[in-house]
């Protein structure tokens, strides 16, 4: 089972942190090991198995989940949101390469050295123009490595389609995200109140989304948007930094 970074109160990158355990309804605690024998003597119906962590009550005030964990439901059942949104979208994507790209009929073509810049609208990009006509936006901030993947490549290729049709889509370094403690999981978020959390398989094959609007969860998406927005690049200049090193 994965484990899905929470959040943590450690400014240093160590203890003391929460995570989830994807698939269940468990958080795993890292924390100092308690080690006070007076405290110990005090718990009370110990098992054998057990072990005990100090935390700091400030990390579960703002990352412990205070509802039930989201099922997860098929991708489908969130696309009215892309419409039905107030102000923002935004997207984090953090995998090395997606199956739906893989599977598009544009990936032979990017093998192939094709441009696949400038095609033709889809359903997606005519969404984006009605919604950001509206006054709406669509923005999103892929991670990177260095160097990039095939993935990767293809999307910064194809990528100026979206940014034609309204998307602001900017490029951040894996390296960067890992010193800014973003989270590794992708997700959307809708007005800062809605997030749709992806799952995959070991194949980058999207099984579905969690979707919620626990608090705790909303703000850890958010302080993930502002970090990551702020040193994020945008795809026209991440582009030239990539011809200028090749």
């Amino acid at each position: 089972m994965t484990l899905r970074f929470l959040g943590t109160t450690s400014d240093d990158g160590d203890c003391p942190t929460l995570y989830d355990i994807e698939g269940t309804d468990e958080i795993l605690v890292q924390g100092e090991r308690e080690s006070d024998p007076e405290h110990l003597a005090q718990l009370r119906d110990v098992k054998e198995s057990e072990t005990f962590v100090r935390v700091p009550r400030s990390l579960l005030t703002r990352y412990a989940p205070k509802s039930e964990a989201p099922r997860l439901q098929p991708f489908a059942s969130v696309s009215g949101l892309f419409r039905d949104f107030k102000h923002t979208a935004w997207r984090l994507e953090t995998r090395r390469g997606y199956a739906s790209d893989r599977n598009s009929p544009k990936w032979a073509r990017f093998l192939a050295g094709e441009d696949i810049a400038h095609d033709p609208d889809n359903a997606w990009r005519e969404n984006v123009r009605v919604q950001t006509a509206l006054g709406k936006r669509f923005e999103r901030v892929r991670l990177v490595d260095e160097p990039m993947t095939q993935g990767q490549r293809f999307l910064l290729a194809s990528a100026p389609g979206n940014v034609a049709a309204g998307e602001d889509i900017r490029n951040l370094t894996r390296s960067q995200a890992q010193e800014l403690r973003m989270p590794d999981h992708d997700f959307w978020l809708f007005d800062s109140k809605i997030v749709a959390r992806f799952a995959f398989d070991d194949q980058e094959t999207t099984l579905g989304v969690y979707v919620t609007e626990e608090p705790a969860e909303v703000l850890a998406a958010c302080q993930a948007r502002d970090a990551a927005w702020h040193h994020a690049v945008r795809t026209e200049e991440f582009a030239r930094r990539v011809r200028s090193t090749v």
